[in-house]
């Protein structure tokens, strides 16, 4: 029987071992339970599991037969290497120019990636996006899908947007909204923060070398951090520089007054490692200025991308004297989403990537920072969000934190998955009694196109060889074809 789709538009420190496994890939084919569910005790039924994704029917109660049928589709499109290989030679070419391409490709856009991956194209769309997901028990971070602004004027204008978003939220349902996400690079110009990024580099390299406009921050770099953005000696900020950095200044810290305010925590996006030093003393500037207004829940938390081999050292001397000041820390830990940019420019400068050489190594270093936070949450300090994809990496901080008695109770602890993907996790994690998010980028097509062709590109391992959601998927739609059918 031929399925026609027409989709339309929604609105105490102990290390956690690793292990990985691929789950074998679903076709659109419906007809066999995967071999990895099939046996007659798989993993998940393991007694001690604390994930269990055996009931399809209570993981996926939320979701409609046609939602199912449009995600497994679109899952199964991004994960075929040339479809999005194509989809990202479109719209980086000159066809996007043209207004009757441009049209056809937005509209094709619209509605595949980006009604899978973008919770809607203003607040008012994501509203109903955040009311779904907070019915199935799940909460919202908000993030307007912009970066990269390049002169003042274009900061301005994606200030006032960010305001907007965290002013809305108190619009939403109380306890709905965990998070508004900001990015750095779209409230400051992307030279000052290049140009700042070097300053503090050299400064690293050569502690005589003084910055006058240096505020208190927190350790920015450890003993591995890669260094090699900065060549030369960077010539020092301009008095127009220096009065564009203030206004950034400025910027960032009416954001955090703003969700002191409406009781909102700000997250602040890592990015890649070019600009990463100036992010980083931005965030920590507002850390030491913000969270010592709260009590035991950090206003502004700062991001740490495991796949860099210096993000463990990083995060341990940050936490460390963040302790000293008696200034409470909240992380959002992440993998990373900047491989390709990273590896080609360290080969491209003639050294090596700044990121883990194997998979196996970021793994590591993810589980060894989600547990030394645990750990930390356990004391009675620090704060973090575990944003992850990975079912092992789930699995085990889950099973962690359930031995130290956190749950869903401590709003310290929060999982946190992106809008579209890894579904049975979040929903795997939330039924197991926690706190779960699901980062919500929204904004119209054109302006998330650079958001969906990063995803695009830096998710394609992700989507084609974690395939848990396809299975599961897979499996509650023949349960409910034959359900119908009385069989």
């Amino acid at each position: 029987m031929a399925i026609r789709f027409t989709p339309k538009l929604f609105q105490k420190f102990r290390p956690l071992s690793s292990s990985s496994s691929t789950l074998p890939v679903l076709s659109l084919n419906f007809g066999s339970k995967p071999e990895s569910l099939s046996s007659n005790q798989p993993e998940n039924e393991n007694p001690d599991s604390v994930l269990n994704f055996n009931d399809t029917q209570k993981l996926f109660s939320t979701f409609s037969t046609k939602k199912l049928i449009r995600s497994v589709f679109n899952l199964n499109m991004a994960s075929m290497d040339p479809v999005v290989d194509m989809g990202i030679w479109i719209m980086r070419s000159k066809l996007i120019e043209v207004p009757v391409f441009r049209q056809a490709i937005f509209g094709s856009v619209k509605h595949s990636f980006y009604e899978q991956f973008v919770a809607g194209k203003d607040l008012k769309e994501t509203s109903k996006t955040v009311e779904k997901i907070y019915e199935a028990g799940l909460r919202g971070m908000l993030n307007y899908g912009l970066e990269h602004a390049y002169d003042n004027l274009s900061c301005d204008q994606n200030y006032e947007t960010f305001l907007n978003t965290i002013e809305s939220t108190k619009f939403f349902p109380p306890s709905s909204i965990s998070f508004v996400i900001v990015k750095i690079s779209a409230i400051c110009p992307m030279e000052l923060l290049e140009k700042i990024s070097d300053l503090l580099r050299w400064e690293k390299q050569d502690p005589s070398f003084k910055l006058n406009w240096k505020q208190n921050t927190l350790p920015i770099f450890s003993n591995s951090s890669p260094l090699y953005h900065t060549l030369k000696k960077p010539q020092p900020l301009t008095p127009q520089e220096e009065q564009d950095l203030d206004l950034t200044h400025q910027r960032l810290t009416k954001l955090c007054q703003k969700c002191v305010d409406l009781n909102v925590t700000l997250t602040v996006d890592a990015e890649d490692t070019k600009i990463q030093p100036g992010i980083d003393y931005l965030t920590y500037i507002s850390v030491i200025q913000f969270n010592k207004l709260g009590d035991h829940i950090p206003i502004v938390y700062g991001t740490i991308q495991a796949y860099l081999k210096d993000a463990k050292e990083r995060l341990f001397l940050a936490y460390n004297a963040a302790e000293k000041m008696g200034i409470p820390l909240g992380f959002k830990l992440v993998r990373g989403a900047y491989m390709s940019i990273e590896t080609k420019l360290a080969n491209s400068l003639g050294f090596e990537s700044p990121i883990h050489d194997t998979i196996q190594d970021t793994h590591n270093c993810y589980n060894e920072c989600a547990s030394y936070m645990l750990n930390k949450i356990d004391n009675g300090s620090g704060a973090v969000v575990l944003a992850t994809h990975n079912v092992q990496s789930g699995q085990m901080a889950a099973t962690k934190a359930k031995d130290l008695g956190i749950g869903r109770e401590n709003e310290r602890l929060q999982f946190a998955q992106l809008y579209g993907m890894s579904e049975a996790l979040s929903h795997g994690l939330k039924n197991a009694g926690f706190q779960v998010s699901k980062y919500l980028t929204f904004g119209p097509v054109e302006e998330v196109i650079p958001y969906l062709l990063r995803r695009a590109e830096e998710n394609r391992g992700v989507l084609s060889s974690s395939s848990l959601d396809r299975q599961l998927m897979g499996l509650e739609l023949k349960r409910r074809i034959k359900a119908g059918f009385g069989l």
